[in-house]
Parts: structure tokens; C-alpha cells; sequence
């Protein structure tokens, strides 16, 4: 047997330190199960409204798409589409139908009806729900990535297919604005923290 130099007196310190961080780790951690950091993701996450110019890395952008492909569908079908707008052209020509806030790279997320299952007792088609689903891995995962973020709900559909003729097959469901944040006006606004609460929302049956 290979003998060590360690005394049990150096095993009893680290033992000692062992359990003072755990204890540390139990005062920080706010939730109980799950992974602490990711309720941080959430609680952080906030729409801005104005992005500087400083440009998104490619590694950052790589790791936000693979969130995106990632994402559930009805049936697996995956019937979601994403266009990445960052080229100084492609931005031209969408914030010739709207701004986007400024943001350095937009994510076009689109849908077709075709490609998604229908449930059969109603009729509801999934490609609106797969596609939101893909939009909120991808806006996470950009605030995870140290991403400012904006989910763009008001445009106009039919303007973005005339300015990119590629998407004219698909229903565009939502733009993603990501960057980083402008001093002051990328601040999240009062808005932000406006919750309501547990009793509000939920109801136990």
C-alpha cells in the first residue's frame, strides 16, 4: 500500500472546510431545488429598449442558436425557423420596417403551418406555440450569455417578407433584438419589476 504524507489533522482541516463552504452554499442559495443560477437568468432578464453598437461574438451567437435548435416542438416536428439579420446590409433592410432599438443582430423566427402538427380535437395548429417556444430558449440563453434582449412583438409580418424575399414562405412569428445595452435608455424600466402575485396567477384545483 502506498503511503501518503498527509496526518489526519490536514484530513480534519479539510474536512472543516468542507463544511464551511456548504454552509456558505446554503445561505446563498435561494431556492431549494433546481439550479439557483438559472431563477437569476430569469428574475435578470429585462427588454431593452436601446442597444449600443458594440458587436455580439460569434461564440455567444453560436451557443444562443444551439439553445434555439434545442427547443421542444408538438410531435418533434420542429416546423420553427431562424434568421440570423447582422450584416450591415440585412439590418438596412430590416430596420427599413423597423428599428429593432438599434440592436447589432436580430433573430427572425418564423413558422409554417404545414410542417406543424394539428391536434385533432380542435384543430389548433402548433407552429405558433413551437415557434415561442424556440424564441424564449434563445432570449434566455442570450441573458445567460451576459445578452441585453428584446422579444419585438410589434411589426408588421408582411413588411419583413417584402424586405427579405426568403422568408416569404414562412409566418413570422417574432423578432429578437440582442446586444449589449445602452448607457441609460438600455436600462430596464420601471416596468420591469411589475409582477403579479402568486395568488393572482395561480389557482390550485
Amino acid at each position: 500500500m502506498k503511503k501518503t504524507n498527509q496526518s489526519p489533522l490536514s484530513n480534519i482541516g479539510k474536512i472543516l472546510n468542507r463544511a464551511a463552504f456548504s454552509d456558505v452554499d446554503e445561505k446563498i442559495t435561494k431556492y431549494k431545488y433546481g439550479s439557483d443560477a438559472f431563477m437569476r437568468i430569469l428574475e435578470s432578464r429585462y427588454s431593452c429598449h436601446a442597444f449600443n453598437n458594440y458587436p455580439v461574438s460569434e461564440s455567444r451567437l453560436k451557443m444562443i442558436l444551439e439553445a434555439g435548435r434545442l427547443a421542444p416542438s408538438a410531435k418533434n416536428l420542429q416546423p420553427t425557423r431562424i434568421w440570423v439579420v447582422k450584416s450591415e446590409e440585412a439590418l438596412a433592410r430590416l430596420r427599413s420596417v423597423h428599428p429593432c432599438y438599434g440592436a447589432p443582430v436580430v433573430l427572425v423566427v418564423g413558422c409554417r403551418n404545414e410542417e406543424a402538427w394539428t391536434r385533432e380535437s380542435d384543430g389548433v395548429n402548433a407552429a405558433k406555440t413551437d415557434a415561442a417556444i424556440v424564441l424564449a430558449h434563445l432570449m434566455l440563453t442570450a441573458t445567460d450569455a451576459g445578452l441585453a434582449n428584446m422579444w419585438i412583438w410589434d411589426f408588421d409580418p408582411r413588411k419583413i417578407r417584402e424586405v427579405f424575399p426568403e422568408m416569404r414562405e414562412h409566418g413570422i412569428y417574432g423578432l429578437l433584438a440582442i446586444g449589449h445595452p445602452a448607457k441609460g435608455e438600455g436600462d430596464p424600466t420601471d416596468l420591469h419589476s411589475v409582477r403579479k402575485t402568486l395568488d393572482e396567477m395561480v389557482t390550485t384545483l
